[in-house]
């Protein structure tokens, strides 16, 4: 099936698996089948290694093109599907990658204004890449339970996250406390109380713990599952970058990126080159206030400087001044004489 009005190319369709899905089925090859790494191996590599780029390989690779089964489909996504296998949409790639340079661009510029990206993916395949990302970037995220009213609440949410804080120092000065001999002024039923409410509010709040405002941009993996949190953003005007499969409706967020949301190596793909873009507009923005900086320096010394310009020519007048003084004054003297 060719998308009418489309003259992009599509996908090669000999680049596919060619293995057949069962009828009724995901791809399990490429949804839902987690890649194993070391975490620990991850986070060190993450530094190190070069930008993620969003190309129609590295989405070939990932498994971005497998949609949803034909029968699950939404049709405001007809203008991203370029054809069904065995009852399994395919995606335009090529409009991914053009969908994706829109929604980098839009990253860069809130970035680099100074704005905060939340990154929210609550299922199971996203929550690693959600946390280990955003962290690498240094975002806020959401990756374990989106609480209702975290945005349109978020004074109260606030509160929460002040009580988790006080509770961590609560705890902190108790162990430091007991360890140096000392007594503490809890019971130990009261300090497991305390450390049990605190581990429930950073399961929750653990990653917007120094969020101080609401996010000026949210990237939400699977708009479907985090139906609440686009209902937030859509109410508070904050625009929304997210996966869109072709079971949910792209009208729903600001920048839609049709693709496989239940992946893991697509997830990780994606967190990982928004992390890279949110890297980027935090250098544009760092440029920026140090250019800002030189320019008020240079103001300031060329204020300095006509200062001091216009202060040596009054000096210089002053004298020139004073002659005249004393002639007119020996004008004055000479004529009353002779009077």
């Amino acid at each position: 099936m060719t998308v009418e009005g489309t003259s992009e190319p599509v996908v090669d369709s000999t680049q596919l698996d060619s293995s057949s899905p069962e009828t009724g089925k995901r791809k399990k090859s490429s949804r839902g089948t987690a890649v194993a790494k070391d975490k620990d191996g991850a986070m060190e590599s993450h530094s190190a290694r070069p930008k993620v780029e969003v190309t129609l390989q590295s989405l070939l690779e990932a498994g971005a093109h497998f949609g949803h089964q034909t029968s699950r489909w939404c049709p405001a996504m007809a203008p991203y599907i370029y054809t069904s296998r065995n009852g399994i949409h395919i995606i335009n790639l090529p409009k991914t990658v053009q969908a994706w340079d829109r929604a980098k661009k839009a990253i860069e510029n809130i970035v680099g204004r100074g704005g905060n990206v939340l990154f929210v993916g609550t299922k199971k395949q996203a929550q690693d890449a959600v946390m280990e990302e955003a962290r690498r970037c240094g975002a806020f995220f959401v990756s374990q339970r989106w609480l209702g009213g975290m945005m349109t609440n978020f004074q109260t949410i606030r509160r929460s996250i002040d009580r988790m804080n006080k509770l961590g120092t609560i705890l902190a000065e108790e162990e430091a406390l007991i360890a140096s001999g000392g007594h503490s002024k809890y019971t130990k039923k009261e300090r497991l109380m305390m450390s049990r409410e605190r581990e429930k509010l950073d399961f929750s709040l653990g990653g917007i713990k120094d969020m101080h405002s609401q996010p000026q941009l949210l990237f939400i993996i699977d708009i479907k599952r985090e139906e609440i949190a686009i209902k937030e953003a859509r109410r508070l005007d904050i625009p929304v970058v997210a996966l869109v499969d072709t079971n949910c409706d792209p009208g729903h967020v600001s920048y839609s990126i049709p693709s496989n949301d239940d992946g893991t190596r697509v997830i990780r793909l994606f967190c990982s080159a928004v992390a890279d873009a949110i890297l980027e507009g935090k250098r544009v923005a760092g440029e920026r206030r140090v250019d800002s900086a030189e320019a008020r320096k240079q103001a300031r010394q060329a204020a300095v400087a006509e200062a001091q310009a216009q202060q040596a020519a009054a000096a210089a007048a002053e004298p020139e001044a004073k002659p005249e003084v004393a002639d007119s004054a020996a004008t004055t003297g000479g004529s009353s004489s002779e009077g």
